[in-house]
């Protein structure tokens, strides 16, 4: 692991005033990659924390790798920002989500190549930003905290007051391919964009057949059109299209699959009026669009077209098609040669300009066949001119996102950019509850082998052990220490049940881990999943994953075979504690896959009340004086008239729902039981109650010094 930053020695326990073994301080750590941060890391002397009241409490253990939260984010580009993903194409990273293949880099050998990787979380913010222009005409938006890979490394948009990180001048070089100028956009799904796929597509490699057979009675007419194609994408893309125009056909086999060549399916019609129709669409209008002039090079290229070793080519003997060809691709000042005749009279149409040109006339196209479109495994070579001419701020602040992927990298506009990396009891430390818990976060480097030596004790009854009950451990400063592994590891060795709590979406990096640990041991995983109203999920977890991207980890968890708990918590009295809102979020975890869902009001504890209203405040001026008599006093729960009124309205619902975690045979044979873990444990206890699953409160509270909360403080 490599910190930009330094070792401050004797100044870092002051860093941590309430700390009480300053020997167990290493150093605090700021670095660019978390601007606004420090990271306190310390030699934990205990890993497992035993729980103060535990004889009530569904769990007597928990372990907390980290205080404080880091979900607040640093790095960031605007979502517009395009993203290449692993079929080639090129999308909106507004549109992309957990789990979605794109593609990255790294080094294999001399060169740095493309590679399939995954996103693995995604986080929003507000925030400065500035745009970032290239010689070629790229423009990339971005905060000031993003890296982007140049000719001399990584860089970061803007320095830091005390100029003591790299950062881009003008001049430097990034590495990619680039996007060019803004142009006008191709709509694709326009009528002439359809048209000119039609036509590129069926004069490509479609046949039209008019023909008479004489029978005994009258000479007869045919009339026939079929297309036959080994790529199902294209095939139906083409049907499709021509349903669109009125035109019906039927899809049959045309040849079976040999040990020289592959399976192809055909779509065809012997209706006169239907072929009569389809030599109409295909016909170059007098008047061709851009619209038109990409739909055509889109089907000719899915019908003709190739992109081996790096080279696209168009190829195809008749004259007419070849120059409509070179006048689409004029148009779009795509550079091109068109090679001299081979000797059957074929001749190639050659891209010229290499990736950078070949991605712009993807992107124009929007060709069908994902198969041709693979940039994996080719090399990075700036073969466009990304030389930084501008850098210039933005005025106001912007709505900005980032991910984490596998390979700590993505595309963005082209160019190479570095991804992310994935409140009360902070106070006994001396730091508050609020910009503290998301600044100052202390982590406990050592906690994996210090856990792995009190396993190892004799006296270690194996009782199950929570995480996620105090800060969440998949926040995105897991995504640089990865202190998560070791323990999931350590603790299904040991024969320890493991109970996991997190909003944190990077818990899909351990899915392959947890699968093996469930062969062991119990595992329990819990989605904190409060908001699904957009607006207020931005406006209360700024920094925290989407409810969309935390359901999508829900269902990639289910999927593994995990009967996922969604904590429905915490519901606020009048934003989300409405029959719609409810059944609307009850909805959404259901299709999600998750199997239970506990529910539970806002509660406010000593330290969190002050920023929570003072965000209120700000946000909804108008709630204030409600939920001052709510919630009076420095800490309260809701009144017990409120839960009873939340309780008529969530029970029933979470049962139509079939949320409430009676059907068992959700659970997977994997050592998945009912009556195991700290989930089931409130289940069991709510059932002698003879009531729903239900939780009064957010988060579990104990008598003692210590205040064990989930993973979003702020809110608890």
């Amino acid at each position: 692991m490599r910190w930009q930053g330094q070792k401050l020695g004797e100044t870092d326990a002051a860093a941590l005033p309430g700390l009480e073994d300053r020997s167990s301080m290493l150093r605090s750590v700021t670095t660019p990659e978390f601007a606004g941060m420090t990271f306190h890391e310390v030699l934990s002397k205990s890993a497992l924390n035993h729980v103060p009241g535990a004889s009530r409490m569904p769990f007597a253990w928990t372990i907390n790798p980290y205080r404080g939260c880091s979900h607040a984010c640093v790095y960031c580009v605007s979502p517009d920002t395009l993203i290449l993903c692993a079929d080639g194409r090129q999308r909106a990273l507004r549109d992309l989500e957990v789990g979605a293949e794109i593609i990255g880099t790294e080094r294999s050998g001399d060169y740095r190549r493309y590679v399939r990787t995954t996103i693995q979380a995604k986080w929003t913010t507000r925030k400065k930003a500035y745009r970032v222009t290239l010689a070629d005409g790229t423009e990339i938006i971005a905060s000031g905290d993003h890296r982007f890979l140049t000719e001399r490394g990584w860089k970061h948009v803007t320095d830091v007051e005390n100029g003591r990180r790299p950062h881009l001048t003008l001049n430097n070089r990034l590495m990619g391919f680039g996007i060019g100028a803004p142009r006008p956009a191709v709509e694709t799904s326009s009528v002439e964009y359809r048209r000119g796929y039609l036509s590129g597509m069926i004069r490509g490699d479609g046949m039209i057949f008019h023909g008479t057979y004489p029978s005994e009675r009258r000479t007869r007419e045919i009339h026939m059109f079929r297309l036959a194609l080994i790529d199902d994408e294209a095939l139906s893309r083409t049907r499709s299209f021509l349903a669109q125009e009125g035109v019906d056909t039927r899809t049959r086999p045309f040849a079976v699959a040999s040990a020289t060549r592959s399976a192809a399916d055909a779509i065809h019609t012997a209706a006169r009026g239907s072929v009569a129709a389809i030599e109409s669409l295909i016909a170059v209008p007098e008047e061709q669009t851009r619209d038109w002039h990409a739909g055509f090079l889109g089907g000719v290229f899915d019908a003709e077209g190739s992109c081996s070793r790096g080279v696209l080519r168009i190829a195809n003997k008749d004259a007419e098609l070849i120059a409509s060809i070179e006048r689409a691709l004029s148009i779009f000042d795509i550079p091109h040669v068109t090679e001299p005749p081979r000797e059957n009279g074929v001749r190639n149409v050659r891209i010229t300009g290499g990736l950078p040109s070949r991605q712009r006339f993807f992107g124009i196209a929007a060709p069908a066949i994902s198969r041709k479109l693979a940039v994996e495994g080719t090399a990075v070579k700036s073969v466009a001119d990304l030389r930084v001419v501008s850098i210039e701020p933005l005025p106001g602040e912007h709505d900005l996102l980032d991910i984490t992927t596998g390979t700590s990298d993505f595309i963005a506009n082209g160019v190479i950019s570095h991804n992310c990396f994935a409140r009360g009891t902070h106070e006994y430390l001396d730091l508050d509850g609020g910009a503290d818990f998301d600044s100052q976060i202390v982590v406990k480097t050592n906690v994996v082998e210090v856990l792995q030596r009190e396993l190892r004790k004799g006296s270690w009854r194996h009782e199950t052990v929570a995480l996620g009950t105090n800060t969440d451990p998949y926040q995105r400063a897991e995504g640089r220490y990865t202190l998560m592994p070791g323990i999931i590891e350590a603790l299904a060795a040991s024969g320890t049940p493991i109970s996991i709590l997190t909003k944190g979406t990077l818990i899909r990096r351990d899915i392959p881990l947890l699968v093996k640990a469930a062969q062991r041991v119990p595992v329990d995983v819990q989605m904190s999943i409060a908001m699904y109203d957009d607006e207020l999920q931005k406006a209360i977890e700024p920094g925290a994953p989407t409810t969309q991207a935390r359901l999508d980890t829900v269902k990639a968890l289910a999927d593994a075979g995990f009967p996922v708990t969604v904590f429905l918590m915490p519901i606020m009295p009048h934003m989300t504690d409405s029959v719609e809102a409810i059944d609307t979020a009850l909805k959404r975890i259901k299709d999600a896959g998750a199997g239970r869902v506990i529910y539970g009001a806002l509660h406010l504890r000593p330290g969190v009340k002050p920023w929570f209203m003072k965000w209120l405040g700000e946000a909804r001026p108008d709630l204030v004086s409600s939920y001052l008599g709510l919630y009076p006093g420095v800490s309260a729960e809701a009144p017990k008239g409120y839960r009873q009124w939340l309780a008529k309205r969530a029970r029933p619902l979470i049962r139509m729902h079939g949320l409430d975690g009676r059907d068992e045979d959700d659970y997977p044979r994997r050592g998945l039981r009912p009556g195991q873990g700290h989930v089931d444990s409130i289940w069991n206890q709510n059932q002698t109650q003879g009531g729903a699953r239900e939780r009064t409160t957010v988060g579990f509270r104990t008598t003692g010094p210590s205040t064990v909360t989930p993973a979003q403080p702020m809110l608890f």
